[in-house]
């Protein structure tokens, strides 16, 4: 089940990412190819005025999830100077405080976006180009926020029963194999 989770959310958010990027180049060329005269008569019937809006709300979409993602992989940045000197059990408290608070703080924003979004879906609002029901647009609040509580919680628990925690390696490239790295002297085609 949770394979499946994680695929989706990994999924959602490059499919956000892609389209988001797309409808931006097109957005982009369509405005700049409405200035040349011969073009204009073409794409006077096409109109993108909602694109910005659009990408707007992916990128929103796109960034809850993203963090949530960020949890699970171990990629959001953290401070540990201070924790990484202290003693092993000391350490695993305050880290284990530490993705609890994490999880009550998205919880608690999660509950208040949950709250705000049945709120807004007794009224009529709606999106100023695009005309979507303004609940539509916020739901990113409570859905993001309650996967990133979710993920705190796995993370505390891993970390509770084996004291890993998930890292993120940034040179690694998922499907690139990693070449042995050359030492400082040593001549490139030594390696080969």
């Amino acid at each position: 089940m949770l394979r499946i989770l994680d695929r989706l959310e990994e999924t959602l958010i490059a499919a956000l990412m892609g389209a988001a990027t797309i409808l931006i180049f097109v957005a982009v060329i369509h405005r700049y190819a409405f200035g040349i005269p011969l073009l204009h008569p073409y794409l006077e019937a096409i109109h993108l005025s909602w694109a910005q809006e659009l990408c707007i709300y992916m990128f929103v979409w796109m960034a809850k999830f993203g963090a949530a993602y960020g949890v699970r992989t171990g990629i959001h940045v953290g401070v540990d100077v201070v924790i990484s000197h202290m003693d092993g059990r000391s350490y695993h408290r305050v880290v284990l405080f530490g993705l609890l608070a994490g999880a009550l703080f998205t919880g608690v924003i999660g509950t208040f976006g949950a709250r705000f979004v049945w709120l807004l879906s007794g009224t009529d609002q709606v999106s100023a180009d695009l005309e979507l029901p303004s609940w539509i647009v916020y739901l990113a609040i409570p859905a993001g926020s309650y996967l990133m509580c979710f993920r705190f919680l796995q993370v505390a628990w891993v970390f509770a029963r084996t004291g890993e925690l998930p890292h993120h390696d940034a040179a690694h490239v998922e499907g690139v194999e990693q070449e042995t790295p050359i030492a400082v002297g040593e001549p490139a085609l030594a390696l080969r």
